[in-house]
C-alpha cells in the first residue's frame, strides 16, 4: 500500500466545509479529507493565521500550516460582509458537516447560529464547534491555547524533570487530541444521522479534552487521595519504565509487566533480579524504583544501544532507542508503514489509519490562499458575472489582507 496511491476512501461523498483555523479544527479535517472526504477550507481575508508561524516556509506558506491541512480546497471568503454570508449558506445546502472554530457566539451574532438557523434550514447537518471552553460556565467564551488548557488542565504539574520544573509537553497533545476527538464525534453523529435522518450540534473544547487526557494522573487522585506530581521520564504507575543511557545513546526502556521484566534480566544476564524481592512484582518495582534503576544503570552504560533494543524487542521486551526527527523520517519502519509521503514538493508523515479495501491517499498537497475560490463557487451554481462581483466587492477574497 502507498500513502499517495489513488483512493476513493472510505468518506468519499462526504462534504466537509471547514471553517476552522490554526491547529485543532485543521488536524481534524486532514484527517478526515485523509480518508476522502471533500474537505472546503473557508478562510478569512487575512487567511488562516499559521500560515505565517515560520521560518521555515514553501512559497509564502509556514511548515505549520503546511503540516495539517493537505487533502483540502481553499476559498477566502469574507464573513462579515452579508454576502458572505449567504455564499457559506449556499455552500451548506447539500453539506454533511460544519466545522468551525470561532469565538463561541460570533456564529449566533452572524445570524448563523445553529438553534435559530441552521438547524431549521438544514436539518441533516452535522455542525461541530471547537472552542477553548465552550460558550458558558465561568470561563465560557474565553480564549483557549494549547499551552493555557495544559496548564489549566494538570499537564504541567505531572510534566518536568523536578517539581520546581514544571514544563509544557513539547507536541500540542491538548490541539491534536482535540482534533483527534472532534473527529471521532463527527463520525458519530453522521453515523446516528443514518437511523435518525438528523444532523445535530456537536460542542468540542480544548479545556474538556484536555482533562480527559489526563490518564492515569486523574484516576489515580481519585483512587488514592494523593495529588499527582513530576515523575520525569518515569511512569506513576509502571516500572521499569524509564529512559537509561548506553554507549551509543540514550534507550527507553517500558517492561512494566512481570513477564517482560523476567526476559529482561535474562537478556541483560542478571535473571535472580527477577526473583529478588524487591523487584518481584510492578507493585514491588514501583515502590523500590530508585533502587531498581540504580541496578539497570549499571547494566546498560556499556552496552551498544541498538543492539540491546534489537535484542531485547525479540525477546519481547519494550524497548526502543531515543531518535530524533531526521532519524525517525528516514528509518525503514517508517517507510514500510507508508509513514513517509511525498508528492510533488510536499513531504510529511503518511496516515496511520490503515483500512484495506478503501485506504486514505494523499490527493492533493496543502493549497495555496484562496486557490480554489472561484471552483468552488462555480461547482456551487454561482455564474461568472456572480463571481466577479463578489470578487469586486471584496467578499471572494483572492488575496491575503494584512490584519487590522
Amino acid at each position: 500500500m502507498s500513502g499517495t496511491a489513488a483512493s476513493a476512501g472510505a468518506l468519499q461523498g462526504i462534504k466537509i466545509v471547514d471553517c476552522t483555523r490554526v491547529l485543532g479544527g485543521p488536524y481534524c479535517t486532514q484527517m478526515l479529507g485523509d480518508h476522502g472526504a471533500e474537505i472546503i477550507k473557508i478562510e478569512p481575508p487575512q487567511g488562516d493565521e499559521v500560515r505565517d508561524w515560520g521560518p521555515p516556509f514553501h512559497e509564502g506558506d509556514a511548515s505549520y500550516f503546511i503540516g495539517v491541512n493537505r487533502n483540502k480546497k481553499s476559498l477566502g471568503l469574507d464573513l462579515s460582509k452579508e454576502e458572505g454570508k449567504q455564499v457559506l449558506l449556499r455552500l451548506l445546502e447539500d453539506a454533511d458537516v460544519l466545522v468551525e472554530n470561532y469565538k463561541p457566539g460570533s456564529m449566533e451574532r452572524w445570524g448563523l447560529g445553529y438553534e435559530d438557523v441552521l438547524k431549521e434550514k438544514f436539518p441533516k447537518l452535522v455542525h461541530c464547534r471547537i472552542s477553548g471552553f465552550g460558550s458558558d460556565g465561568p470561563y465560557g467564551g474565553f480564549p483557549g491555547y494549547d499551552g493555557i488548557i495544559q496548564a489549566m488542565t494538570g499537564w504541567f504539574s505531572v510534566n518536568g524533570s523536578t517539581p520546581v520544573d514544571q514544563t509544557r509537553v513539547g507536541i500540542p497533545m491538548v490541539d491534536m487530541g482535540t482534533g483527534l476527538y472532534a473527529a471521532n464525534a463527527i463520525m458519530m453523529a453522521l453515523f446516528e444521522r443514518h437511523s435518525s435522518g438528523l444532523g445535530q450540534y456537536v460542542d468540542m473544547t480544548l479545556y474538556d479534552c484536555g482533562l480527559s487526557l489526563m490518564h492515569p494522573h486523574v484516576a489515580n487522585y481519585e483512587l488514592s487521595g494523593k495529588v499527582p506530581g513530576i515523575t520525569g521520564n518515569q511512569h506513576p504507575n509502571i516500572s521499569p519504565y524509564d529512559k537509561f543511557s548506553t554507549q551509543t545513546g540514550d534507550i527507553f526502556v517500558a517492561g512494566g509487566n512481570d513477564r517482560a521484566w523476567q526476559r529482561m534480566t535474562a537478556e541483560l544476564g542478571k535473571p535472580e533480579l527477577a526473583t529478588d524481592p524487591r523487584f518481584v512484582s510492578n507493585a514491588d518495582r514501583v515502590t523500590n524504583r530508585d533502587a531498581l534503576r540504580a541496578e539497570l544503570e549499571v547494566l546498560l552504560k556499556d552496552k551498544d544501544g541498538n543492539d540491546i533494543c534489537d535484542r531485547l524487542l525479540r525477546a519481547g521486551v519494550p524497548v526502543g532507542p531515543i531518535r530524533n526527527t531526521e532519524d525517525v523520517m528516514a528509518h525503514e519502519h517508517t517507510k514500510h508503514r507508508d509513514m513517509a509521503v511525498e508528492l510533488d514538493w510536499y513531504k510529511s508523515w503518511g496516515i496511520p489509519i490503515k483500512l484495506s479495501r478503501t485506504p486514505g491517499s494523499v490527493k492533493s498537497v496543502p493549497p495555496k490562499f484562496g486557490e480554489h475560490g472561484r471552483a468552488i463557487l462555480a461547482e456551487h451554481g454561482f455564474s461568472e458575472a456572480e463571481i466577479t462581483a463578489l470578487a469586486e466587492q471584496g467578499v471572494l477574497v483572492e488575496e491575503r489582507r494584512k490584519a487590522k
